[in-house]
């Protein structure tokens, strides 16, 4: 990748994207799936119940109804995954983002929050984020204002100003832990910040979404501290709703998640998923206990998946280096995570959009540009997501090579000879 004269350089990278025109790939990087090897891990959780295991240790036949707080085992070990109490915990079906869900709806329209009534009503959102989070707030009219990622957390004196001046500013969304995209983690600062902040709306929420609180890729491991905590000695405890799940430690489509939040909050949680719900599956809730047993099981389980996982990544960071390392930075930046699920890319400004629309031509199926971003925008045009967990090596190295490919001619072809 030496430096060349403009010109010859850009004939040679469009020759090479017609030639993958030509021969179109069938490759998908979209998504922060588990792949094959990964699910293999936990095969034996199938087999983990006896015909006779039917009773929790809090006495009740697993196989009935009730139970809506979760079996006593299996808040007890996701409690160790959240810092909370048993009173603190609560143990749900497969899926952490239904109970976010649930949060919200219950904000908005129950209790004394009420948000609906109040008129508009604003979340803030660090950006990039987690695409989801902000297609739920979309979806329940919540208006959403990017926050700026620092590295180490959001931006938090724009967070303290602009919560200590308006009341319909009513929550934030955190992944507080290798972030969905950016794979930062919080800073002990930020999190004591975030927990003594001053808010205008005295039902502010923190939506501490903890999904990679595990899912390291090396033995030096980063942890955040525990907001439940920080807020309660802050005097404020009903701030903060955690979640986890094991979607990502063992089956994504059969799972459990966790929410971890006051006593107070639980209760009021259970309260409003008992209009819809009388128990989740316990026998899946067993299942887990048996399988995953403590949170150093669970950490030997996790390097096994970081086996897996650490070799995409180190590839993704050899490649994009021999590509745009050095002075050749202009064209590109990226993310060296070290753990969860995901790399950022930050392109020239206004060539986001336009090289993942190239891949896409090409067969390779990424995460649409600035989907990261609430509402899909982004002003600068510069944020792309890369998912590599799913495929094998070999694909993507192809997927980078194409990638690198796309990012050079775009880029040559908006900028010129500046670059």
């Amino acid at each position: 990748m030496q430096d060349e004269p403009y010109t010859s350089r850009l004939e040679q990278v469009r020759e090479q994207y017609k030639a993958y025109e030509s021969r179109p790939f069938d490759i998908t990087i979209a998504r922060g799936i588990p792949s094959p090897k990964q699910l293999e891990l936990s095969k034996s959780l199938l087999d983990t119940m006896e015909q006779t295991d039917w009773m929790s240790e809090d006495e009740q036949d697993i196989r009935n109804y009730g139970g809506l707080l979760g079996i006593q085992e299996a808040r007890v070990l996701f409690g160790s995954l959240l810092g909370t109490t048993i009173e603190e915990t609560l143990v749900a079906g497969n899926a952490s983002l239904q109970m976010m869900y649930s949060v919200l709806i219950m904000q908005m329209y129950t209790g004394k929050a009420n948000w609906h009534s109040e008129g508009e009503i604003k979340f803030l959102c660090p950006s990039p984020g987690y695409d989801r989070h902000f297609s739920m707030l979309e979806r329940l009219g919540i208006q959403m204002i990017p926050i700026e990622l620092t590295g180490s957390g959001p931006d938090m004196e724009t967070v303290e100003k602009l919560v200590s001046q308006d009341s319909s500013i009513k929550g934030i969304f955190c992944v507080p832990t290798y972030s969905n995209p950016t794979g930062e983690t919080y800073s002990d600062e930020v999190v004591e910040r975030l927990a003594d902040m001053h808010t205008a709306a005295e039902d502010f929420i923190i939506m501490w979404d903890n999904a990679y609180v595990v899912h390291h890729l090396y033995e030096e491991q980063e942890e955040v501290l525990n907001i439940l905590e920080a807020c309660k000695e802050a005097g404020v405890p009903d701030r903060p709703y955690m979640f986890v799940s094991t979607s990502k430690m063992t089956f994504p489509g059969a799972g459990v998640a966790a929410v971890g939040a006051s006593e107070t909050n639980i209760l009021r949680l259970a309260e409003e998923l008992s209009k819809q719900i009388i128990s989740f599956d316990k026998l899946n809730q067993k299942r887990h206990v048996n399988f995953l047993k403590d949170k150093e099981t669970i950490h030997q389980l996790m390097a096994q998946h970081a086996d897996l996982l650490r070799p995409k990544f180190e590839w993704i960071q050899a490649i994009l280096e021999a590509y745009f390392g050095g002075e050749r930075g202009k064209f590109l930046q990226w993310t060296e995570p070290k753990g969860g699920y995901f790399v950022h890319l930050t392109t020239a400004n206004g060539c986001a959009t336009e090289i993942v629309d190239k891949l896409k031509q090409v067969g390779i199926q990424l995460t649409p540009a600035n989907a990261t971003y609430p509402y899909g925008i982004n002003p600068l045009d510069n944020s792309i997501r890369l998912a590599p967990s799913f495929i094998g090596l070999d694909k993507l190295e192809v997927a980078l090579e194409a990638l690198c490919t796309c990012v050079e001619l775009v880029t040559l072809e908006k900028y010129g000879e500046e670059f």
